[in-house]
């Protein structure tokens, strides 16, 4: 049987792909912690977008996708492409294709065919696999964040950091079309008041 604690870790480190150990309060395991928690929202997401009904099942193998494609994002991540002509191998295994970014772009672009034009700024809101899907969207932003100093330093692929920032977009989209599919109301933000003086 095989056992789900290595012990391996029990010092503070842990491995990247490449066989490197590292501190795992590095940066690199900050980008795949936010990933990792960002496909964990996804998931939950999907459970809520189940309710949405069998018209919009594409929505929900979409969402799938783009768990799996996390995974491979996280082993991208792992793989320093600055890692070193002895670890070609590994880094050509783990490589992102940019067709993944394209996919998103198509998929924003069907749903925005079919929403009200957004005028106002609008609240998380709107039931709750829309309520959900803009946690992850949030997540999906620090994720983000985390990876511009892997992006900068060239330690990842340019379309690797631009799914995740597509990512973001797509989550927005897809929530606010669960709001719409299941006639939920979005929450437009309003200013404050001013005070009477």
């Amino acid at each position: 049987m095989i056992k789900i604690y290595t012990k391996t870790g029990d010092k503070g480190q842990t491995s990247l792909y490449t066989g490197e150990r590292l501190d795992k309060n590095h940066h690199i395991f900050e980008c795949l912690g936010s990933i990792d928690e960002l496909n964990a929202h996804l998931g939950l997401s999907r459970e809520y977008c189940l309710s949405l009904g069998p018209s919009d099942e594409p929505k929900l193998a979409q969402l799938e996708e783009i768990q799996a494609r996390l995974i491979d994002l996280g082993s991208h991540v792992a793989t320093p492409r600055t890692s070193g002509e002895d670890q070609e191998k590994k880094i050509a295994h783990t490589a992102f294709d940019e067709a993944n970014v394209a996919n998103l772009e198509k998929w924003i672009d069907e749903m925005d065919l079919v929403l009200p034009q957004l005028k106002n700024f609008i609240l998380p809101s709107g039931g709750l696999a829309s309520a959900n899907l803009h946690v992850a969207r949030t997540v999906c932003r620090r994720a983000e964040r985390n990876l511009i100093p892997l992006y900068k330093e060239e330690h990842i692929d340019a379309h690797a950091y631009k799914y995740v920032n597509r990512l973001s977009d797509y989550l927005f989209t897809l929530a606010r079309y669960c709001a719409m599919k299941e006639g939920k109301p979005e929450t437009i933000y309003k200013k404050a008041k001013q005070a009477a003086e």
